[in-house]
């Protein structure tokens, strides 16, 4: 049973209800879905292990697959240690079409076997969340060189009381708020809505910064501009607030990982 559990999550689909799609991204781009892996772990030997495990599967994941991939690594977050993984996919046919060819590959199932080989469970859980790429989401594409010094990785996740006011979350992201993002430097690489998972509906984005000094700075100054601060007001005179919820991690890449 717990091979079969491993097995479906390395791509089973959940139940995805077409209304939650409010930013479809265009046919014939890139990544249109992407899949969020959460691994939740106990100080010891699992974040190695995990390590070792998903750095012998990320050739194969390349092998199988040509879209984008990032392996990240807890630095602040909810659980910790914590480690997550996200894979671009153009649609949910060819996400199912590298799930079974992943389940079928030996250098995939010997690192599996080797995963599960310890006394200890490789973790503690798993979360696994289905993301679709909005309309003005940029394509996210493999740097030719890593850059000189390790970045750092911000994961956000806004959750609205209600489909209207997710919809008027992404008007606002899509207008004026990128917009404000890219003057004080803030340049996610990812803007996504949530299909699966907990804190339905939201929106989900994925930013990365130079250093932790960088990032702070940035938002000090999002946080202070003055278009902002009216943008702001005016959305909620329109919908009310409409992110009710927000959480917040921060990652660092994997040495594995091709996006660093």
């Amino acid at each position: 049973m717990y091979r079969r559990a491993f097995m479906y999550k390395m791509g089973g689909l959940g139940l995805i209800p077409a209304s939650t799609s409010f930013s479809q991204a265009p046919m014939g781009r890139g990544a249109r879905f992407y899949v969020l892996d959460n691994y939740y772990l106990r100080n010891g030997s699992q974040v190695a292990r995990m390590h070792d495990f998903l750095r012998s599967v990320a050739p194969v994941l390349k092998e199988i697959h040509a879209g984008p991939a990032i392996f990240l690594e807890a630095l602040v977050a909810p659980h910790m240690p914590q480690i997550a993984t996200i894979a671009g996919f153009q649609s949910l046919q060819e996400w199912e079409t590298a799930r079974r060819k992943g389940s079928r590959h030996e250098a995939f199932l010997k690192a599996l076997r080797t995963l599960e080989s310890g006394e200890e469970a490789p973790y503690e859980h798993f979360s696994e969340t289905l993301l679709e790429a909005t309309d003005y989401s940029p394509e996210i594409a493999v740097p030719e060189s890593p850059p000189a010094t390790q970045r750092i990785f911000e994961l956000r996740v806004y959750h609205s009381p209600t489909f209207r006011q997710l919809r008027a979350l992404h008007e606002r992201f899509a207008g004026p708020e990128i917009r404000i993002f890219n003057r004080v430097g803030v340049h996610p690489i990812l803007y996504t809505s949530g299909l699966t998972g907990q804190n339905l509906p939201n929106l989900t984005y994925l930013i990365p910064f130079e250093n932790l000094a960088a990032r702070e700075k940035a938002w000090q100054a999002f946080s202070a501009d003055p278009e902002w601060v009216k943008v702001r007001r005016e959305s909620i005179e329109r919908s009310g607030q409409i992110s009710s919820v927000m959480n917040i991690s921060l990652y660092k890449a994997a040495d594995y990982s091709p996006i660093r």
